[in-house]
């Protein structure tokens, strides 16, 4: 009688107010923010959103990663003031640049070894921690480039060595996160994608 209860009340958490399912509405409503507000995220936030992260699945429970979180202001200004010199005309291009990581005020980053399945277990990271910052109030982009900018240049040296990775680790992409300025309106997606196989 007691497990039942609890089943019931385990299925109840799911259901949100409008009588949808909760996980399956945060997952619809997730948007790659490219905009913040110029507020820092609470590190209680933060932790929660990369302990959500290291939760994901991942081959034979190995956990080949490496999670570091940056919420200093200093550490993102100055990785931006290089790559403002480095990349002018990105600058320029971009109306509401404020920094080089989407304007975020806070970045998860994401680094692996280079071993079969690693790249596929940050991916599942990544989107377990998108999900919880957006559970969270909190928009997220996930930055392919940005982590490709700070690894392939020797300018950047400094900031990287500061993310205290492992060794034979390699960043593969930096989560910007934030109290979002705007969100971006639904992209409707090809569901002919999805096919069942006779």
């Amino acid at each position: 009688m007691k497990k039942s209860i609890i089943l019931t009340i385990l299925i109840m958490s799911v259901i949100s107010m409008n009588g949808q399912n909760a996980v399956i509405d945060n997952i619809m409503t997730r948007r790659s923010v490219r905009q913040y507000l110029d507020k820092p995220v609470e590190r209680e936030k933060l932790q929660t959103i990369a302990e959500c992260g290291i939760y994901a699945p991942n081959a034979l429970n190995r956990q080949n990663w490496a999670v570091r979180i940056v919420d200093d202001k200093a550490f993102i200004d100055g990785a931006t003031d290089i790559f403002r010199r480095l990349n002018p005309e990105m600058v320029a291009a971009d109306a509401n640049f404020k920094n080089m990581f989407r304007n975020a005020a806070a970045l998860i980053c994401v680094a692996v070894p280079d071993v079969a399945y690693a790249q596929v277990d940050a991916g599942l990271m990544g989107e377990n921690m998108m999900l919880a910052a957006h559970s969270l109030g909190l928009g997220t982009c996930c930055l392919g480039s940005s982590a490709r900018e700070l690894t392939d240049n020797a300018a950047y040296k400094e900031y990287l060595d500061r993310l205290n990775l492992p060794n034979g680790f390699k960043l593969v992409y930096i989560l910007a996160v934030g109290y979002p300025e705007v969100v971006p309106p639904v992209k409707e997606r090809d569901k002919s994608k999805i096919q069942f196989v006779r």
